[in-house]
C-alpha cells in the first residue's frame, strides 16, 4: 500500500488549491533551478535509475526514449510533444491531473524539454476536454507570470515556451505519429516508422511524445531520486501508479498506487469491494478497452502491472483503466460495443484495419442476438488474427484484442447463446 507521504499527485480529488501558489506550498517547483543546473546527462540517467515506463498503455522505458533525441543539433529545433489525448473508453487519470494538479505537469515539461534540448513543448488536449483546457492554460499564464517558463525559465538561462492545443475528438490522435499529423494541421492518420519521432517528428525535426502522466511524476522523481521510485513495484514495474476503476464497484475511483499491488487488494482497499461480492465478478478490463477481458476468478488474485498482466493473464496493463463487470453484464454486448467504436474510429488508412474492423463489428452484432453458426466463431478469431500486427499504427491490435479476449475467456457463453437461439427457433417450428 502506498503511503500519503509518497503520493506524487497531491492534489488529485481537487481538494486543495491548484494555482501555483498551492501548488508551491505542497512541494511543486522546489528546487527546479537547480534540477536543471545537474545537466542533461544526469537527469536522462535518473530517468533511467527510477525504471518508469510510459504511462500512455505501451510501457517503452521514459528515460531510454529520451536518450534517442540527438545529443548535439543539426541546426533542426527539438520539441517535446505531451499527448494529452485521452479518448480510450474507461481511462481518466490525466484529466484529473490537468484538472486539479496541473503544474506538476508544466513543471515536469521544462524539466523534460531541458532534457531533450528542446525549446518548446507543445501539449496535445482531447477536443473534448474543455474545463481540463481552461485549468491548464490558467496554470501555464501563472507559470509564465511567475517567470517559471519562458525566457530564462526559473532563472536557469534556459528559453522555453510551451503550447497548449486543442484536438477535435479522433480517438486516433492518442497515437503519437497520428497526433504529430494533426498538430501540424494535417488530417489525422499514423504515419509509417521509421523514421521514429526522435529522428523526423514535428515538422520533421527531432522530437519525443510522451503521456501526461509520465511527464508528470518526472520532477518528483528527480527531487527524490531515481533509486526511491524504482522501490515501488516490482523489478521491471517500478513505481507509483494513477488506477482508473469503474464499473461494478461499490465506489469507483480515480486512485494513486503502488505498481503491482494485488487487484484484490486495489479493490477492497479503494473500492469497497465488488458490487454483490466476489462471487459475482464476471470479468474485469484491467488497462482500458483496447486490452483482452480476464474472467473474475483468474483476475481476483492478478498483480496489477505490466508483465503479470501480459505473461500470465494475455492482457495487459495499458492505461490502468480498469473496467470491472459483474454477473449483470452481456459479456459479448459489451465487447460488441466496443468492437463499434473501434470501427467508428478507424482512420481506414490501412486495409485491414479498415475493412477487419466494420466486419468483425457486423459478426457480434449477430453473436449478441445469437443468430451467428458455431463456426463463425473461429472465423472472428481468425480475422482478427489477420488485423492484428498488419496494420501501420495499434488500432488494429485494439480492435482485435477485445475480442480475442472474449473468445479465449468466454466462448461456452457465446456456444450456448448460439444453441438457445436455435433451440427457441427449432420449438417454434414444431409448435407451428
Amino acid at each position: 500500500m502506498l503511503n500519503d507521504q509518497d503520493r506524487i499527485f497531491t492534489n488529485l480529488y481537487g481538494m486543495h488549491d491548484r494555482s501555483l501558489r498551492g501548488a508551491m506550498a505542497r512541494g511543486h517547483w522546489d528546487g527546479t533551478k537547480a534540477i536543471l543546473a545537474k545537466g542533461r546527462d544526469w537527469i536522462i540517467d535518473e530517468m533511467k535509475q527510477s525504471g518508469l515506463r510510459g504511462r500512455g498503455g505501451a510501457g517503452f522505458p521514459t528515460g531510454l526514449k529520451w536518450s534517442f533525441m540527438p545529443k548535439e543539433s543539426d541546426g533542426r529545433p527539438a520539441y517535446l510533444v505531451v499527448n494529452a489525448d485521452e479518448s480510450e473508453p474507461g481511462t481518466c487519470k490525466d484529466r484529473e491531473i490537468m484538472r486539479h494538479d496541473p503544474h506538476t505537469l508544466i513543471e515536469g515539461c521544462l524539466i523534460a524539454s531541458f532534457a531533450m534540448n528542446a525549446h518548446a513543448c507543445y501539449i496535445y488536449i482531447r477536443g473534448e476536454y474543455i474545463r481540463e483546457r481552461e485549468a491548464l492554460q490558467a496554470a501555464i499564464d501563472e507559470a509564465y507570470e511567475a517567470g517559471l517558463v519562458g525566457r530564462n525559465a526559473c532563472g536557469s538561462g534556459w528559453d522555453f515556451d510551451i503550447y497548449l492545443h486543442h484536438g477535435a475528438g479522433a480517438y486516433i490522435c492518442g497515437e503519437e505519429t497520428a497526433l504529430l499529423e494533426s498538430l501540424e494541421g494535417k488530417k489525422g492518420m499514423p504515419r509509417m516508422k521509421p523514421p521514429f519521432p526522435a529522428g523526423a517528428g514535428l515538422y520533421g525535426c527531432p522530437t519525443t511524445v510522451n503521456n501526461v502522466e509520465s511527464i508528470a511524476v518526472v520532477p518528483t522523481i528527480l527531487r527524490r531520486g531515481g533509486a526511491w521510485f524504482a522501490g515501488f513495484g516490482r523489478p521491471n514495474n517500478a513505481g507509483t501508479k494513477i488506477f482508473a476503476i469503474s464499473g461494478h464497484v461499490k465506489r469507483p475511483c480515480v486512485v494513486e498506487e503502488e505498481m503491482s499491488i494485488s487487484f484484490e487488494e486495489l479493490i477492497e482497499r479503494h473500492c469497497g469491494g465488488i458490487r454483490g461480492g466476489w462471487g459475482n465478478l464476471l470479468a474485469v478490463i484491467p488497462g482500458g478497452s483496447s486490452v483482452p477481458c480476464v474472467r473474475g476468478e483468474k483476475m481476483r488474485h492478478a498483480t496489477m502491472d505490466f508483465d503479470y498482466l501480459r505473461n500470465d493473464l494475455q492482457s495487459g496493463l495499458g492505461t490502468a483503466a480498469v473496467i470491472v463487470m459483474d454477473k449483470s453484464t452481456d459479456i459479448v454486448k459489451a465487447i460488441w460495443r466496443l468492437a463499434k467504436f473501434y470501427k467508428h474510429e478507424s482512420c481506414g488508412q490501412c486495409t485491414p484495419c479498415r475493412e477487419g474492423t466494420g466486419w468483425m463489428m457486423r459478426v457480434m452484432d449477430r453473436l449478441v442476438r445469437g443468430e451467428a453458426e458455431l463456426e463463425e466463431i473461429d472465423m472472428l478469431w481468425d480475422v482478427s488474427k489477420q488485423v492484428e500486427g498488419h496494420t501501420i499504427c495499434a488500432l488494429g491490435d485494439a480492435a482485435a484484442w477485445p475480442i480475442q479476449g472474449l473468445i479465449r475467456n468466454f466462448r461456452p457463453e457465446i456456444e450456448d447463446r448460439i444453441r438457445a437461439r436455435k433451440a427457441g427457433a427449432s420449438a417454434r417450428v414444431a409448435a407451428e
